[in-house]
């Protein structure tokens, strides 16, 4: 019997579209913008551990308030801006549809450089939460998540406009990074406003601690990581003008990758108080990321083979495999400093300053750079206005790089090693933390110029896209033809073609599964489970005053300087005191244990000095610390603290489960003029007269309590 079959072979009838580059254009030109001020303010920040005197002793302009609003300005208006820039021309390009909604678009857009001018101005005011990489407070947070929600809308239901029959792999690492930001963002911002201002994050300590690493890890993987791999996926082949190297590669890399790494973040607190089977959970999973990130940058470098020749006449190729090696370089030493035995030699110190920033610099900043020199000659139609600045701004960013990462890896193993020294007696050979910081201004004074060089190029390169952009018009839409999406079976395709590139609403709800499996697996222990954080009888609630100073010391951000974490090390011990039970922290909201020495750990600092230290030191650190490049604090002399939120605030702890007694709150200020009025009889005594209003009082009470709640043969009291 035979069979016949008609094939049609008419062409499918094309439907016209239009991109919208201006939406681009703005998101690009917010980028070149707050790349400017955060890097600015790095560099400000950098000279300030060289010249204390730039902290111009005033509280919106001191090293603990700009810290934050550098790493803010970077990774959320640069770093993110970049993202958006690059998603917003690349999305409706491989999906052939223009993006679902310019209104959206457009609320994202400005609802995005809202927030941070809106962070632009409450970090340096003080305003903050106190939790790394998540300091904004409650109102911003709210609108952190409406943005962002209203944002990965637009992409999702952009892709399930589309007139391609798969995703490409770039927007499924756009997906992944809008799920899991905003899981990210929600869990960890979880917080009970005191004020429209103030709020208390609703973990404490451990818990805290666990919680907010889970966030800051992966902020770092799902912010500064994911989006960037999908810009390469799209950017990278796009200027080499050769496929990307494997798609398999590509398929395990994206799910191996988002799996993973959502459970590392418990290594950033490698002998802390945290339980020990947390830490080795994230240790194992840290030393896995190994695999999936180079299988990227494989894929990646791989991309160019054959090309080699092309890398070296064309700039943006030059970005881009910076870029990508040091994303390589980045993503090998972080499973390694997730090792016990070199993060007992890393932590706390700058070594992990100069990881982070080889990464920021390096991967983010390079790719960006790249993208942008790609980029503006596309939408303005003309030729780069010069290539010779270009390569100027390459090598001096490279040099920039260099010059900001050897020093500072010198200095943390110099401050490491100088932590760690006995003498043959067996004493601290330091035993003054200060001499063990000032022997690191030279290397503080080479990052500053490291980072000083690397802005340099980036002036460089708005002169050059300015020119660029003035040269030509900007192509506002841009018309595309393509056929409309087309149902088709096809027989023996390949599953993950079949059921997450065919399926967006699959390939969303996928990674939202498997991303939350780690966290789930890390919390529910550590919250459900009480013998993990095993309770002191004697850690009782911070008095009202000692509450007051720890807020005044969280919107100093003395976080940002000081650790509140004694490690089982001798060194440690004998320098600090007895090391830190987790049952001590249990009304710490939010968590203080600090990421970073640039001074001394202050969980046993209670009783350690007299008050009147305490009281000198913040007018003048150098009047009890000669050499220190600590900023001073004289305001908090003459500030009056403000009482009218003492009720609030405890009827806030109570809410959190502090055992404050009821009816407390009403008599709590009367309890804080009785403590107040003892500091200041012994401020007195010592020669200092004051009034107990004053905030220098209630940041010495907190400042003096810490630590004491346990006695120990080897505490200060």
């Amino acid at each position: 019997m035979e069979v016949s079959a008609k094939i049609n072979t008419s062409p499918l009838e094309l439907e016209e579209f239009s991109y919208d580059n201006k939406l681009v254009r703005n998101f690009a030109m917010a980028t070149l913008l707050w790349g400017g001020v955060g890097m600015l303010v790095g560099v400000i920040a950098a000279f300030q551990l060289v010249f204390p005197e730039l902290n111009l002793g005033i509280p919106y302009s001191t090293f603990g308030r700009l810290r934050p609003l550098h790493t803010n300005a970077v990774i959320f208006a640069f770093v993110g801006n970049g993202f958006f820039t690059g998603m917003y021309y690349s999305a409706p390009r491989v999906l052939k549809t223009p993006m679902y909604s310019r209104l959206l678009g457009q609320i994202h857009f400005w609802g995005w450089q809202a927030i941070i001018v809106f962070a632009a101005i409450t970090l340096p005011l003080g305003l903050t939460s106190g939790k790394e990489y998540a300091e904004l407070e409650w109102p911003i947070d709210i609108a952190i998540a409406v943005v962002w929600v209203i944002a990965m809308i637009n992409l999702i239901m952009t892709t399930l406009n589309r007139r391609t029959e798969h995703i490409y792999a770039a927007v499924w690492f756009y997906i992944a990074s809008f799920v899991t930001v905003a899981l990210l963002h929600v869990v960890n911002s979880i917080e009970l406003p005191v004020s429209l201002t103030k709020s208390y994050s609703v973990y404490a300590g451990v818990q805290d601690a666990l919680v907010q690493w889970w966030y800051g890890h992966n902020a770092v993987a799902f912010f500064l990581t994911t989006p960037y791999l999908g810009l390469m996926y799209y950017f990278l082949p796009k200027a080499a003008n050769r496929p990307i190297y494997s798609y398999r590669l590509s398929i395990v890399h994206f799910w191996s990758l988002i799996f993973i790494y959502i459970w590392a973040g418990p290594h950033h607190l490698l002998y802390t108080a945290l339980p020990d089977w947390a830490q080795s959970l994230g240790t194992v999973f840290s030393i896995m990321l190994i695999a999936p990130s180079w299988g990227g940058m494989i894929n990646g470098l791989m991309t160019l083979r054959g090309a080699w020749d092309k890398v070296r006449d064309d700039v943006v190729l030059k970005f881009m495999v910076v870029a990508v090696t040091a994303y390589g370089m980045a993503t090998f030493e972080g499973p390694m400093l997730s090792l016990k035995n070199v993060s007992a030699i890393a932590h706390y110190t700058d070594w992990i300053v100069a990881h982070v920033h080889v990464g920021a610099l390096g991967w983010n900043g390079f790719l960006t750079f790249g993208i942008l020199y790609w980029l503006f000659p596309r939408l303005y139609n003309r030729p780069l206005y010069s290539v010779k600045l270009a390569n100027f701004h390459f090598w001096i960013g490279t040099i920039g790089i260099l010059f900001y990462a050897i020093p500072m890896y010198w200095a943390g193993w110099t401050q490491s090693a100088m932590w760690r020294e006995f003498t043959e007696d067996g004493f601290l050979k330091y035993p003054n933390f200060l001499e063990t910081v000032t022997q690191l201004i030279p290397y503080y004074a080479l990052r500053g110029i490291g980072g000083t060089l690397y802005l340099i190029g980036w002036a460089v390169m708005i002169f050059n896209l300015y020119k660029t952009s003035r040269a030509g018009e900007l192509k506002e839409t841009e018309t595309a033809q393509a056929p409309s999406l087309q149902a088709r079976q096809h027989p023996g395709e390949y599953w993950h073609r079949k059921w997450f590139e065919r399926k967006p609403v699959l390939l969303t709800i996928g990674s939202l599964v498997v991303v939350a499996i780690g966290g789930i697996v890390e919390m529910i222990p550590t919250f459900m489970i009480s013998s993990n954080i095993p309770t002191i009888e004697s850690v009782k609630p911070y008095t009202p005053l000692e509450l007051q100073g720890r807020d005044i010391y969280v919107r100093e951000g003395c976080y940002t300087c000081h650790s509140q974490m004694i490690r089982p090390f001798r060194d440690e011990i004998e320098r600090y005191g007895e090391y830190s039970k987790a049952g001590e922290f249990v009304y710490d909201f939010p968590f203080q244990w600090g990421s970073k020495r640039i001074g001394p750990d202050l969980h046993r600092v209670g009783g350690k000095y007299p008050d009147s230290w305490h009281y000198n030191h913040m007018e003048d650190p150098t009047s009890m610390s000669p050499g220190s490049i600590m900023p001073a604090y004289p305001w908090l002399l003459d500030d009056v603290l403000d009482t009218t939120t003492t009720k609030k605030k405890i009827k806030a702890m109570q809410i959190l489960g502090v055992p404050y007694e009821k009816g407390f709150e009403d008599r709590a200020n009367q309890d804080l003029v009785n403590q107040a009025g003892e500091i200041v009889k012994r401020l007195g005594e010592a020669g200092i007269q004051t009034e107990p209003t004053r905030e220098i009082v209630a940041l010495v009470a907190y400042l003096q309590r810490l630590g004491t709640d346990i006695k120990a043969e080897n505490n200060p009291r």
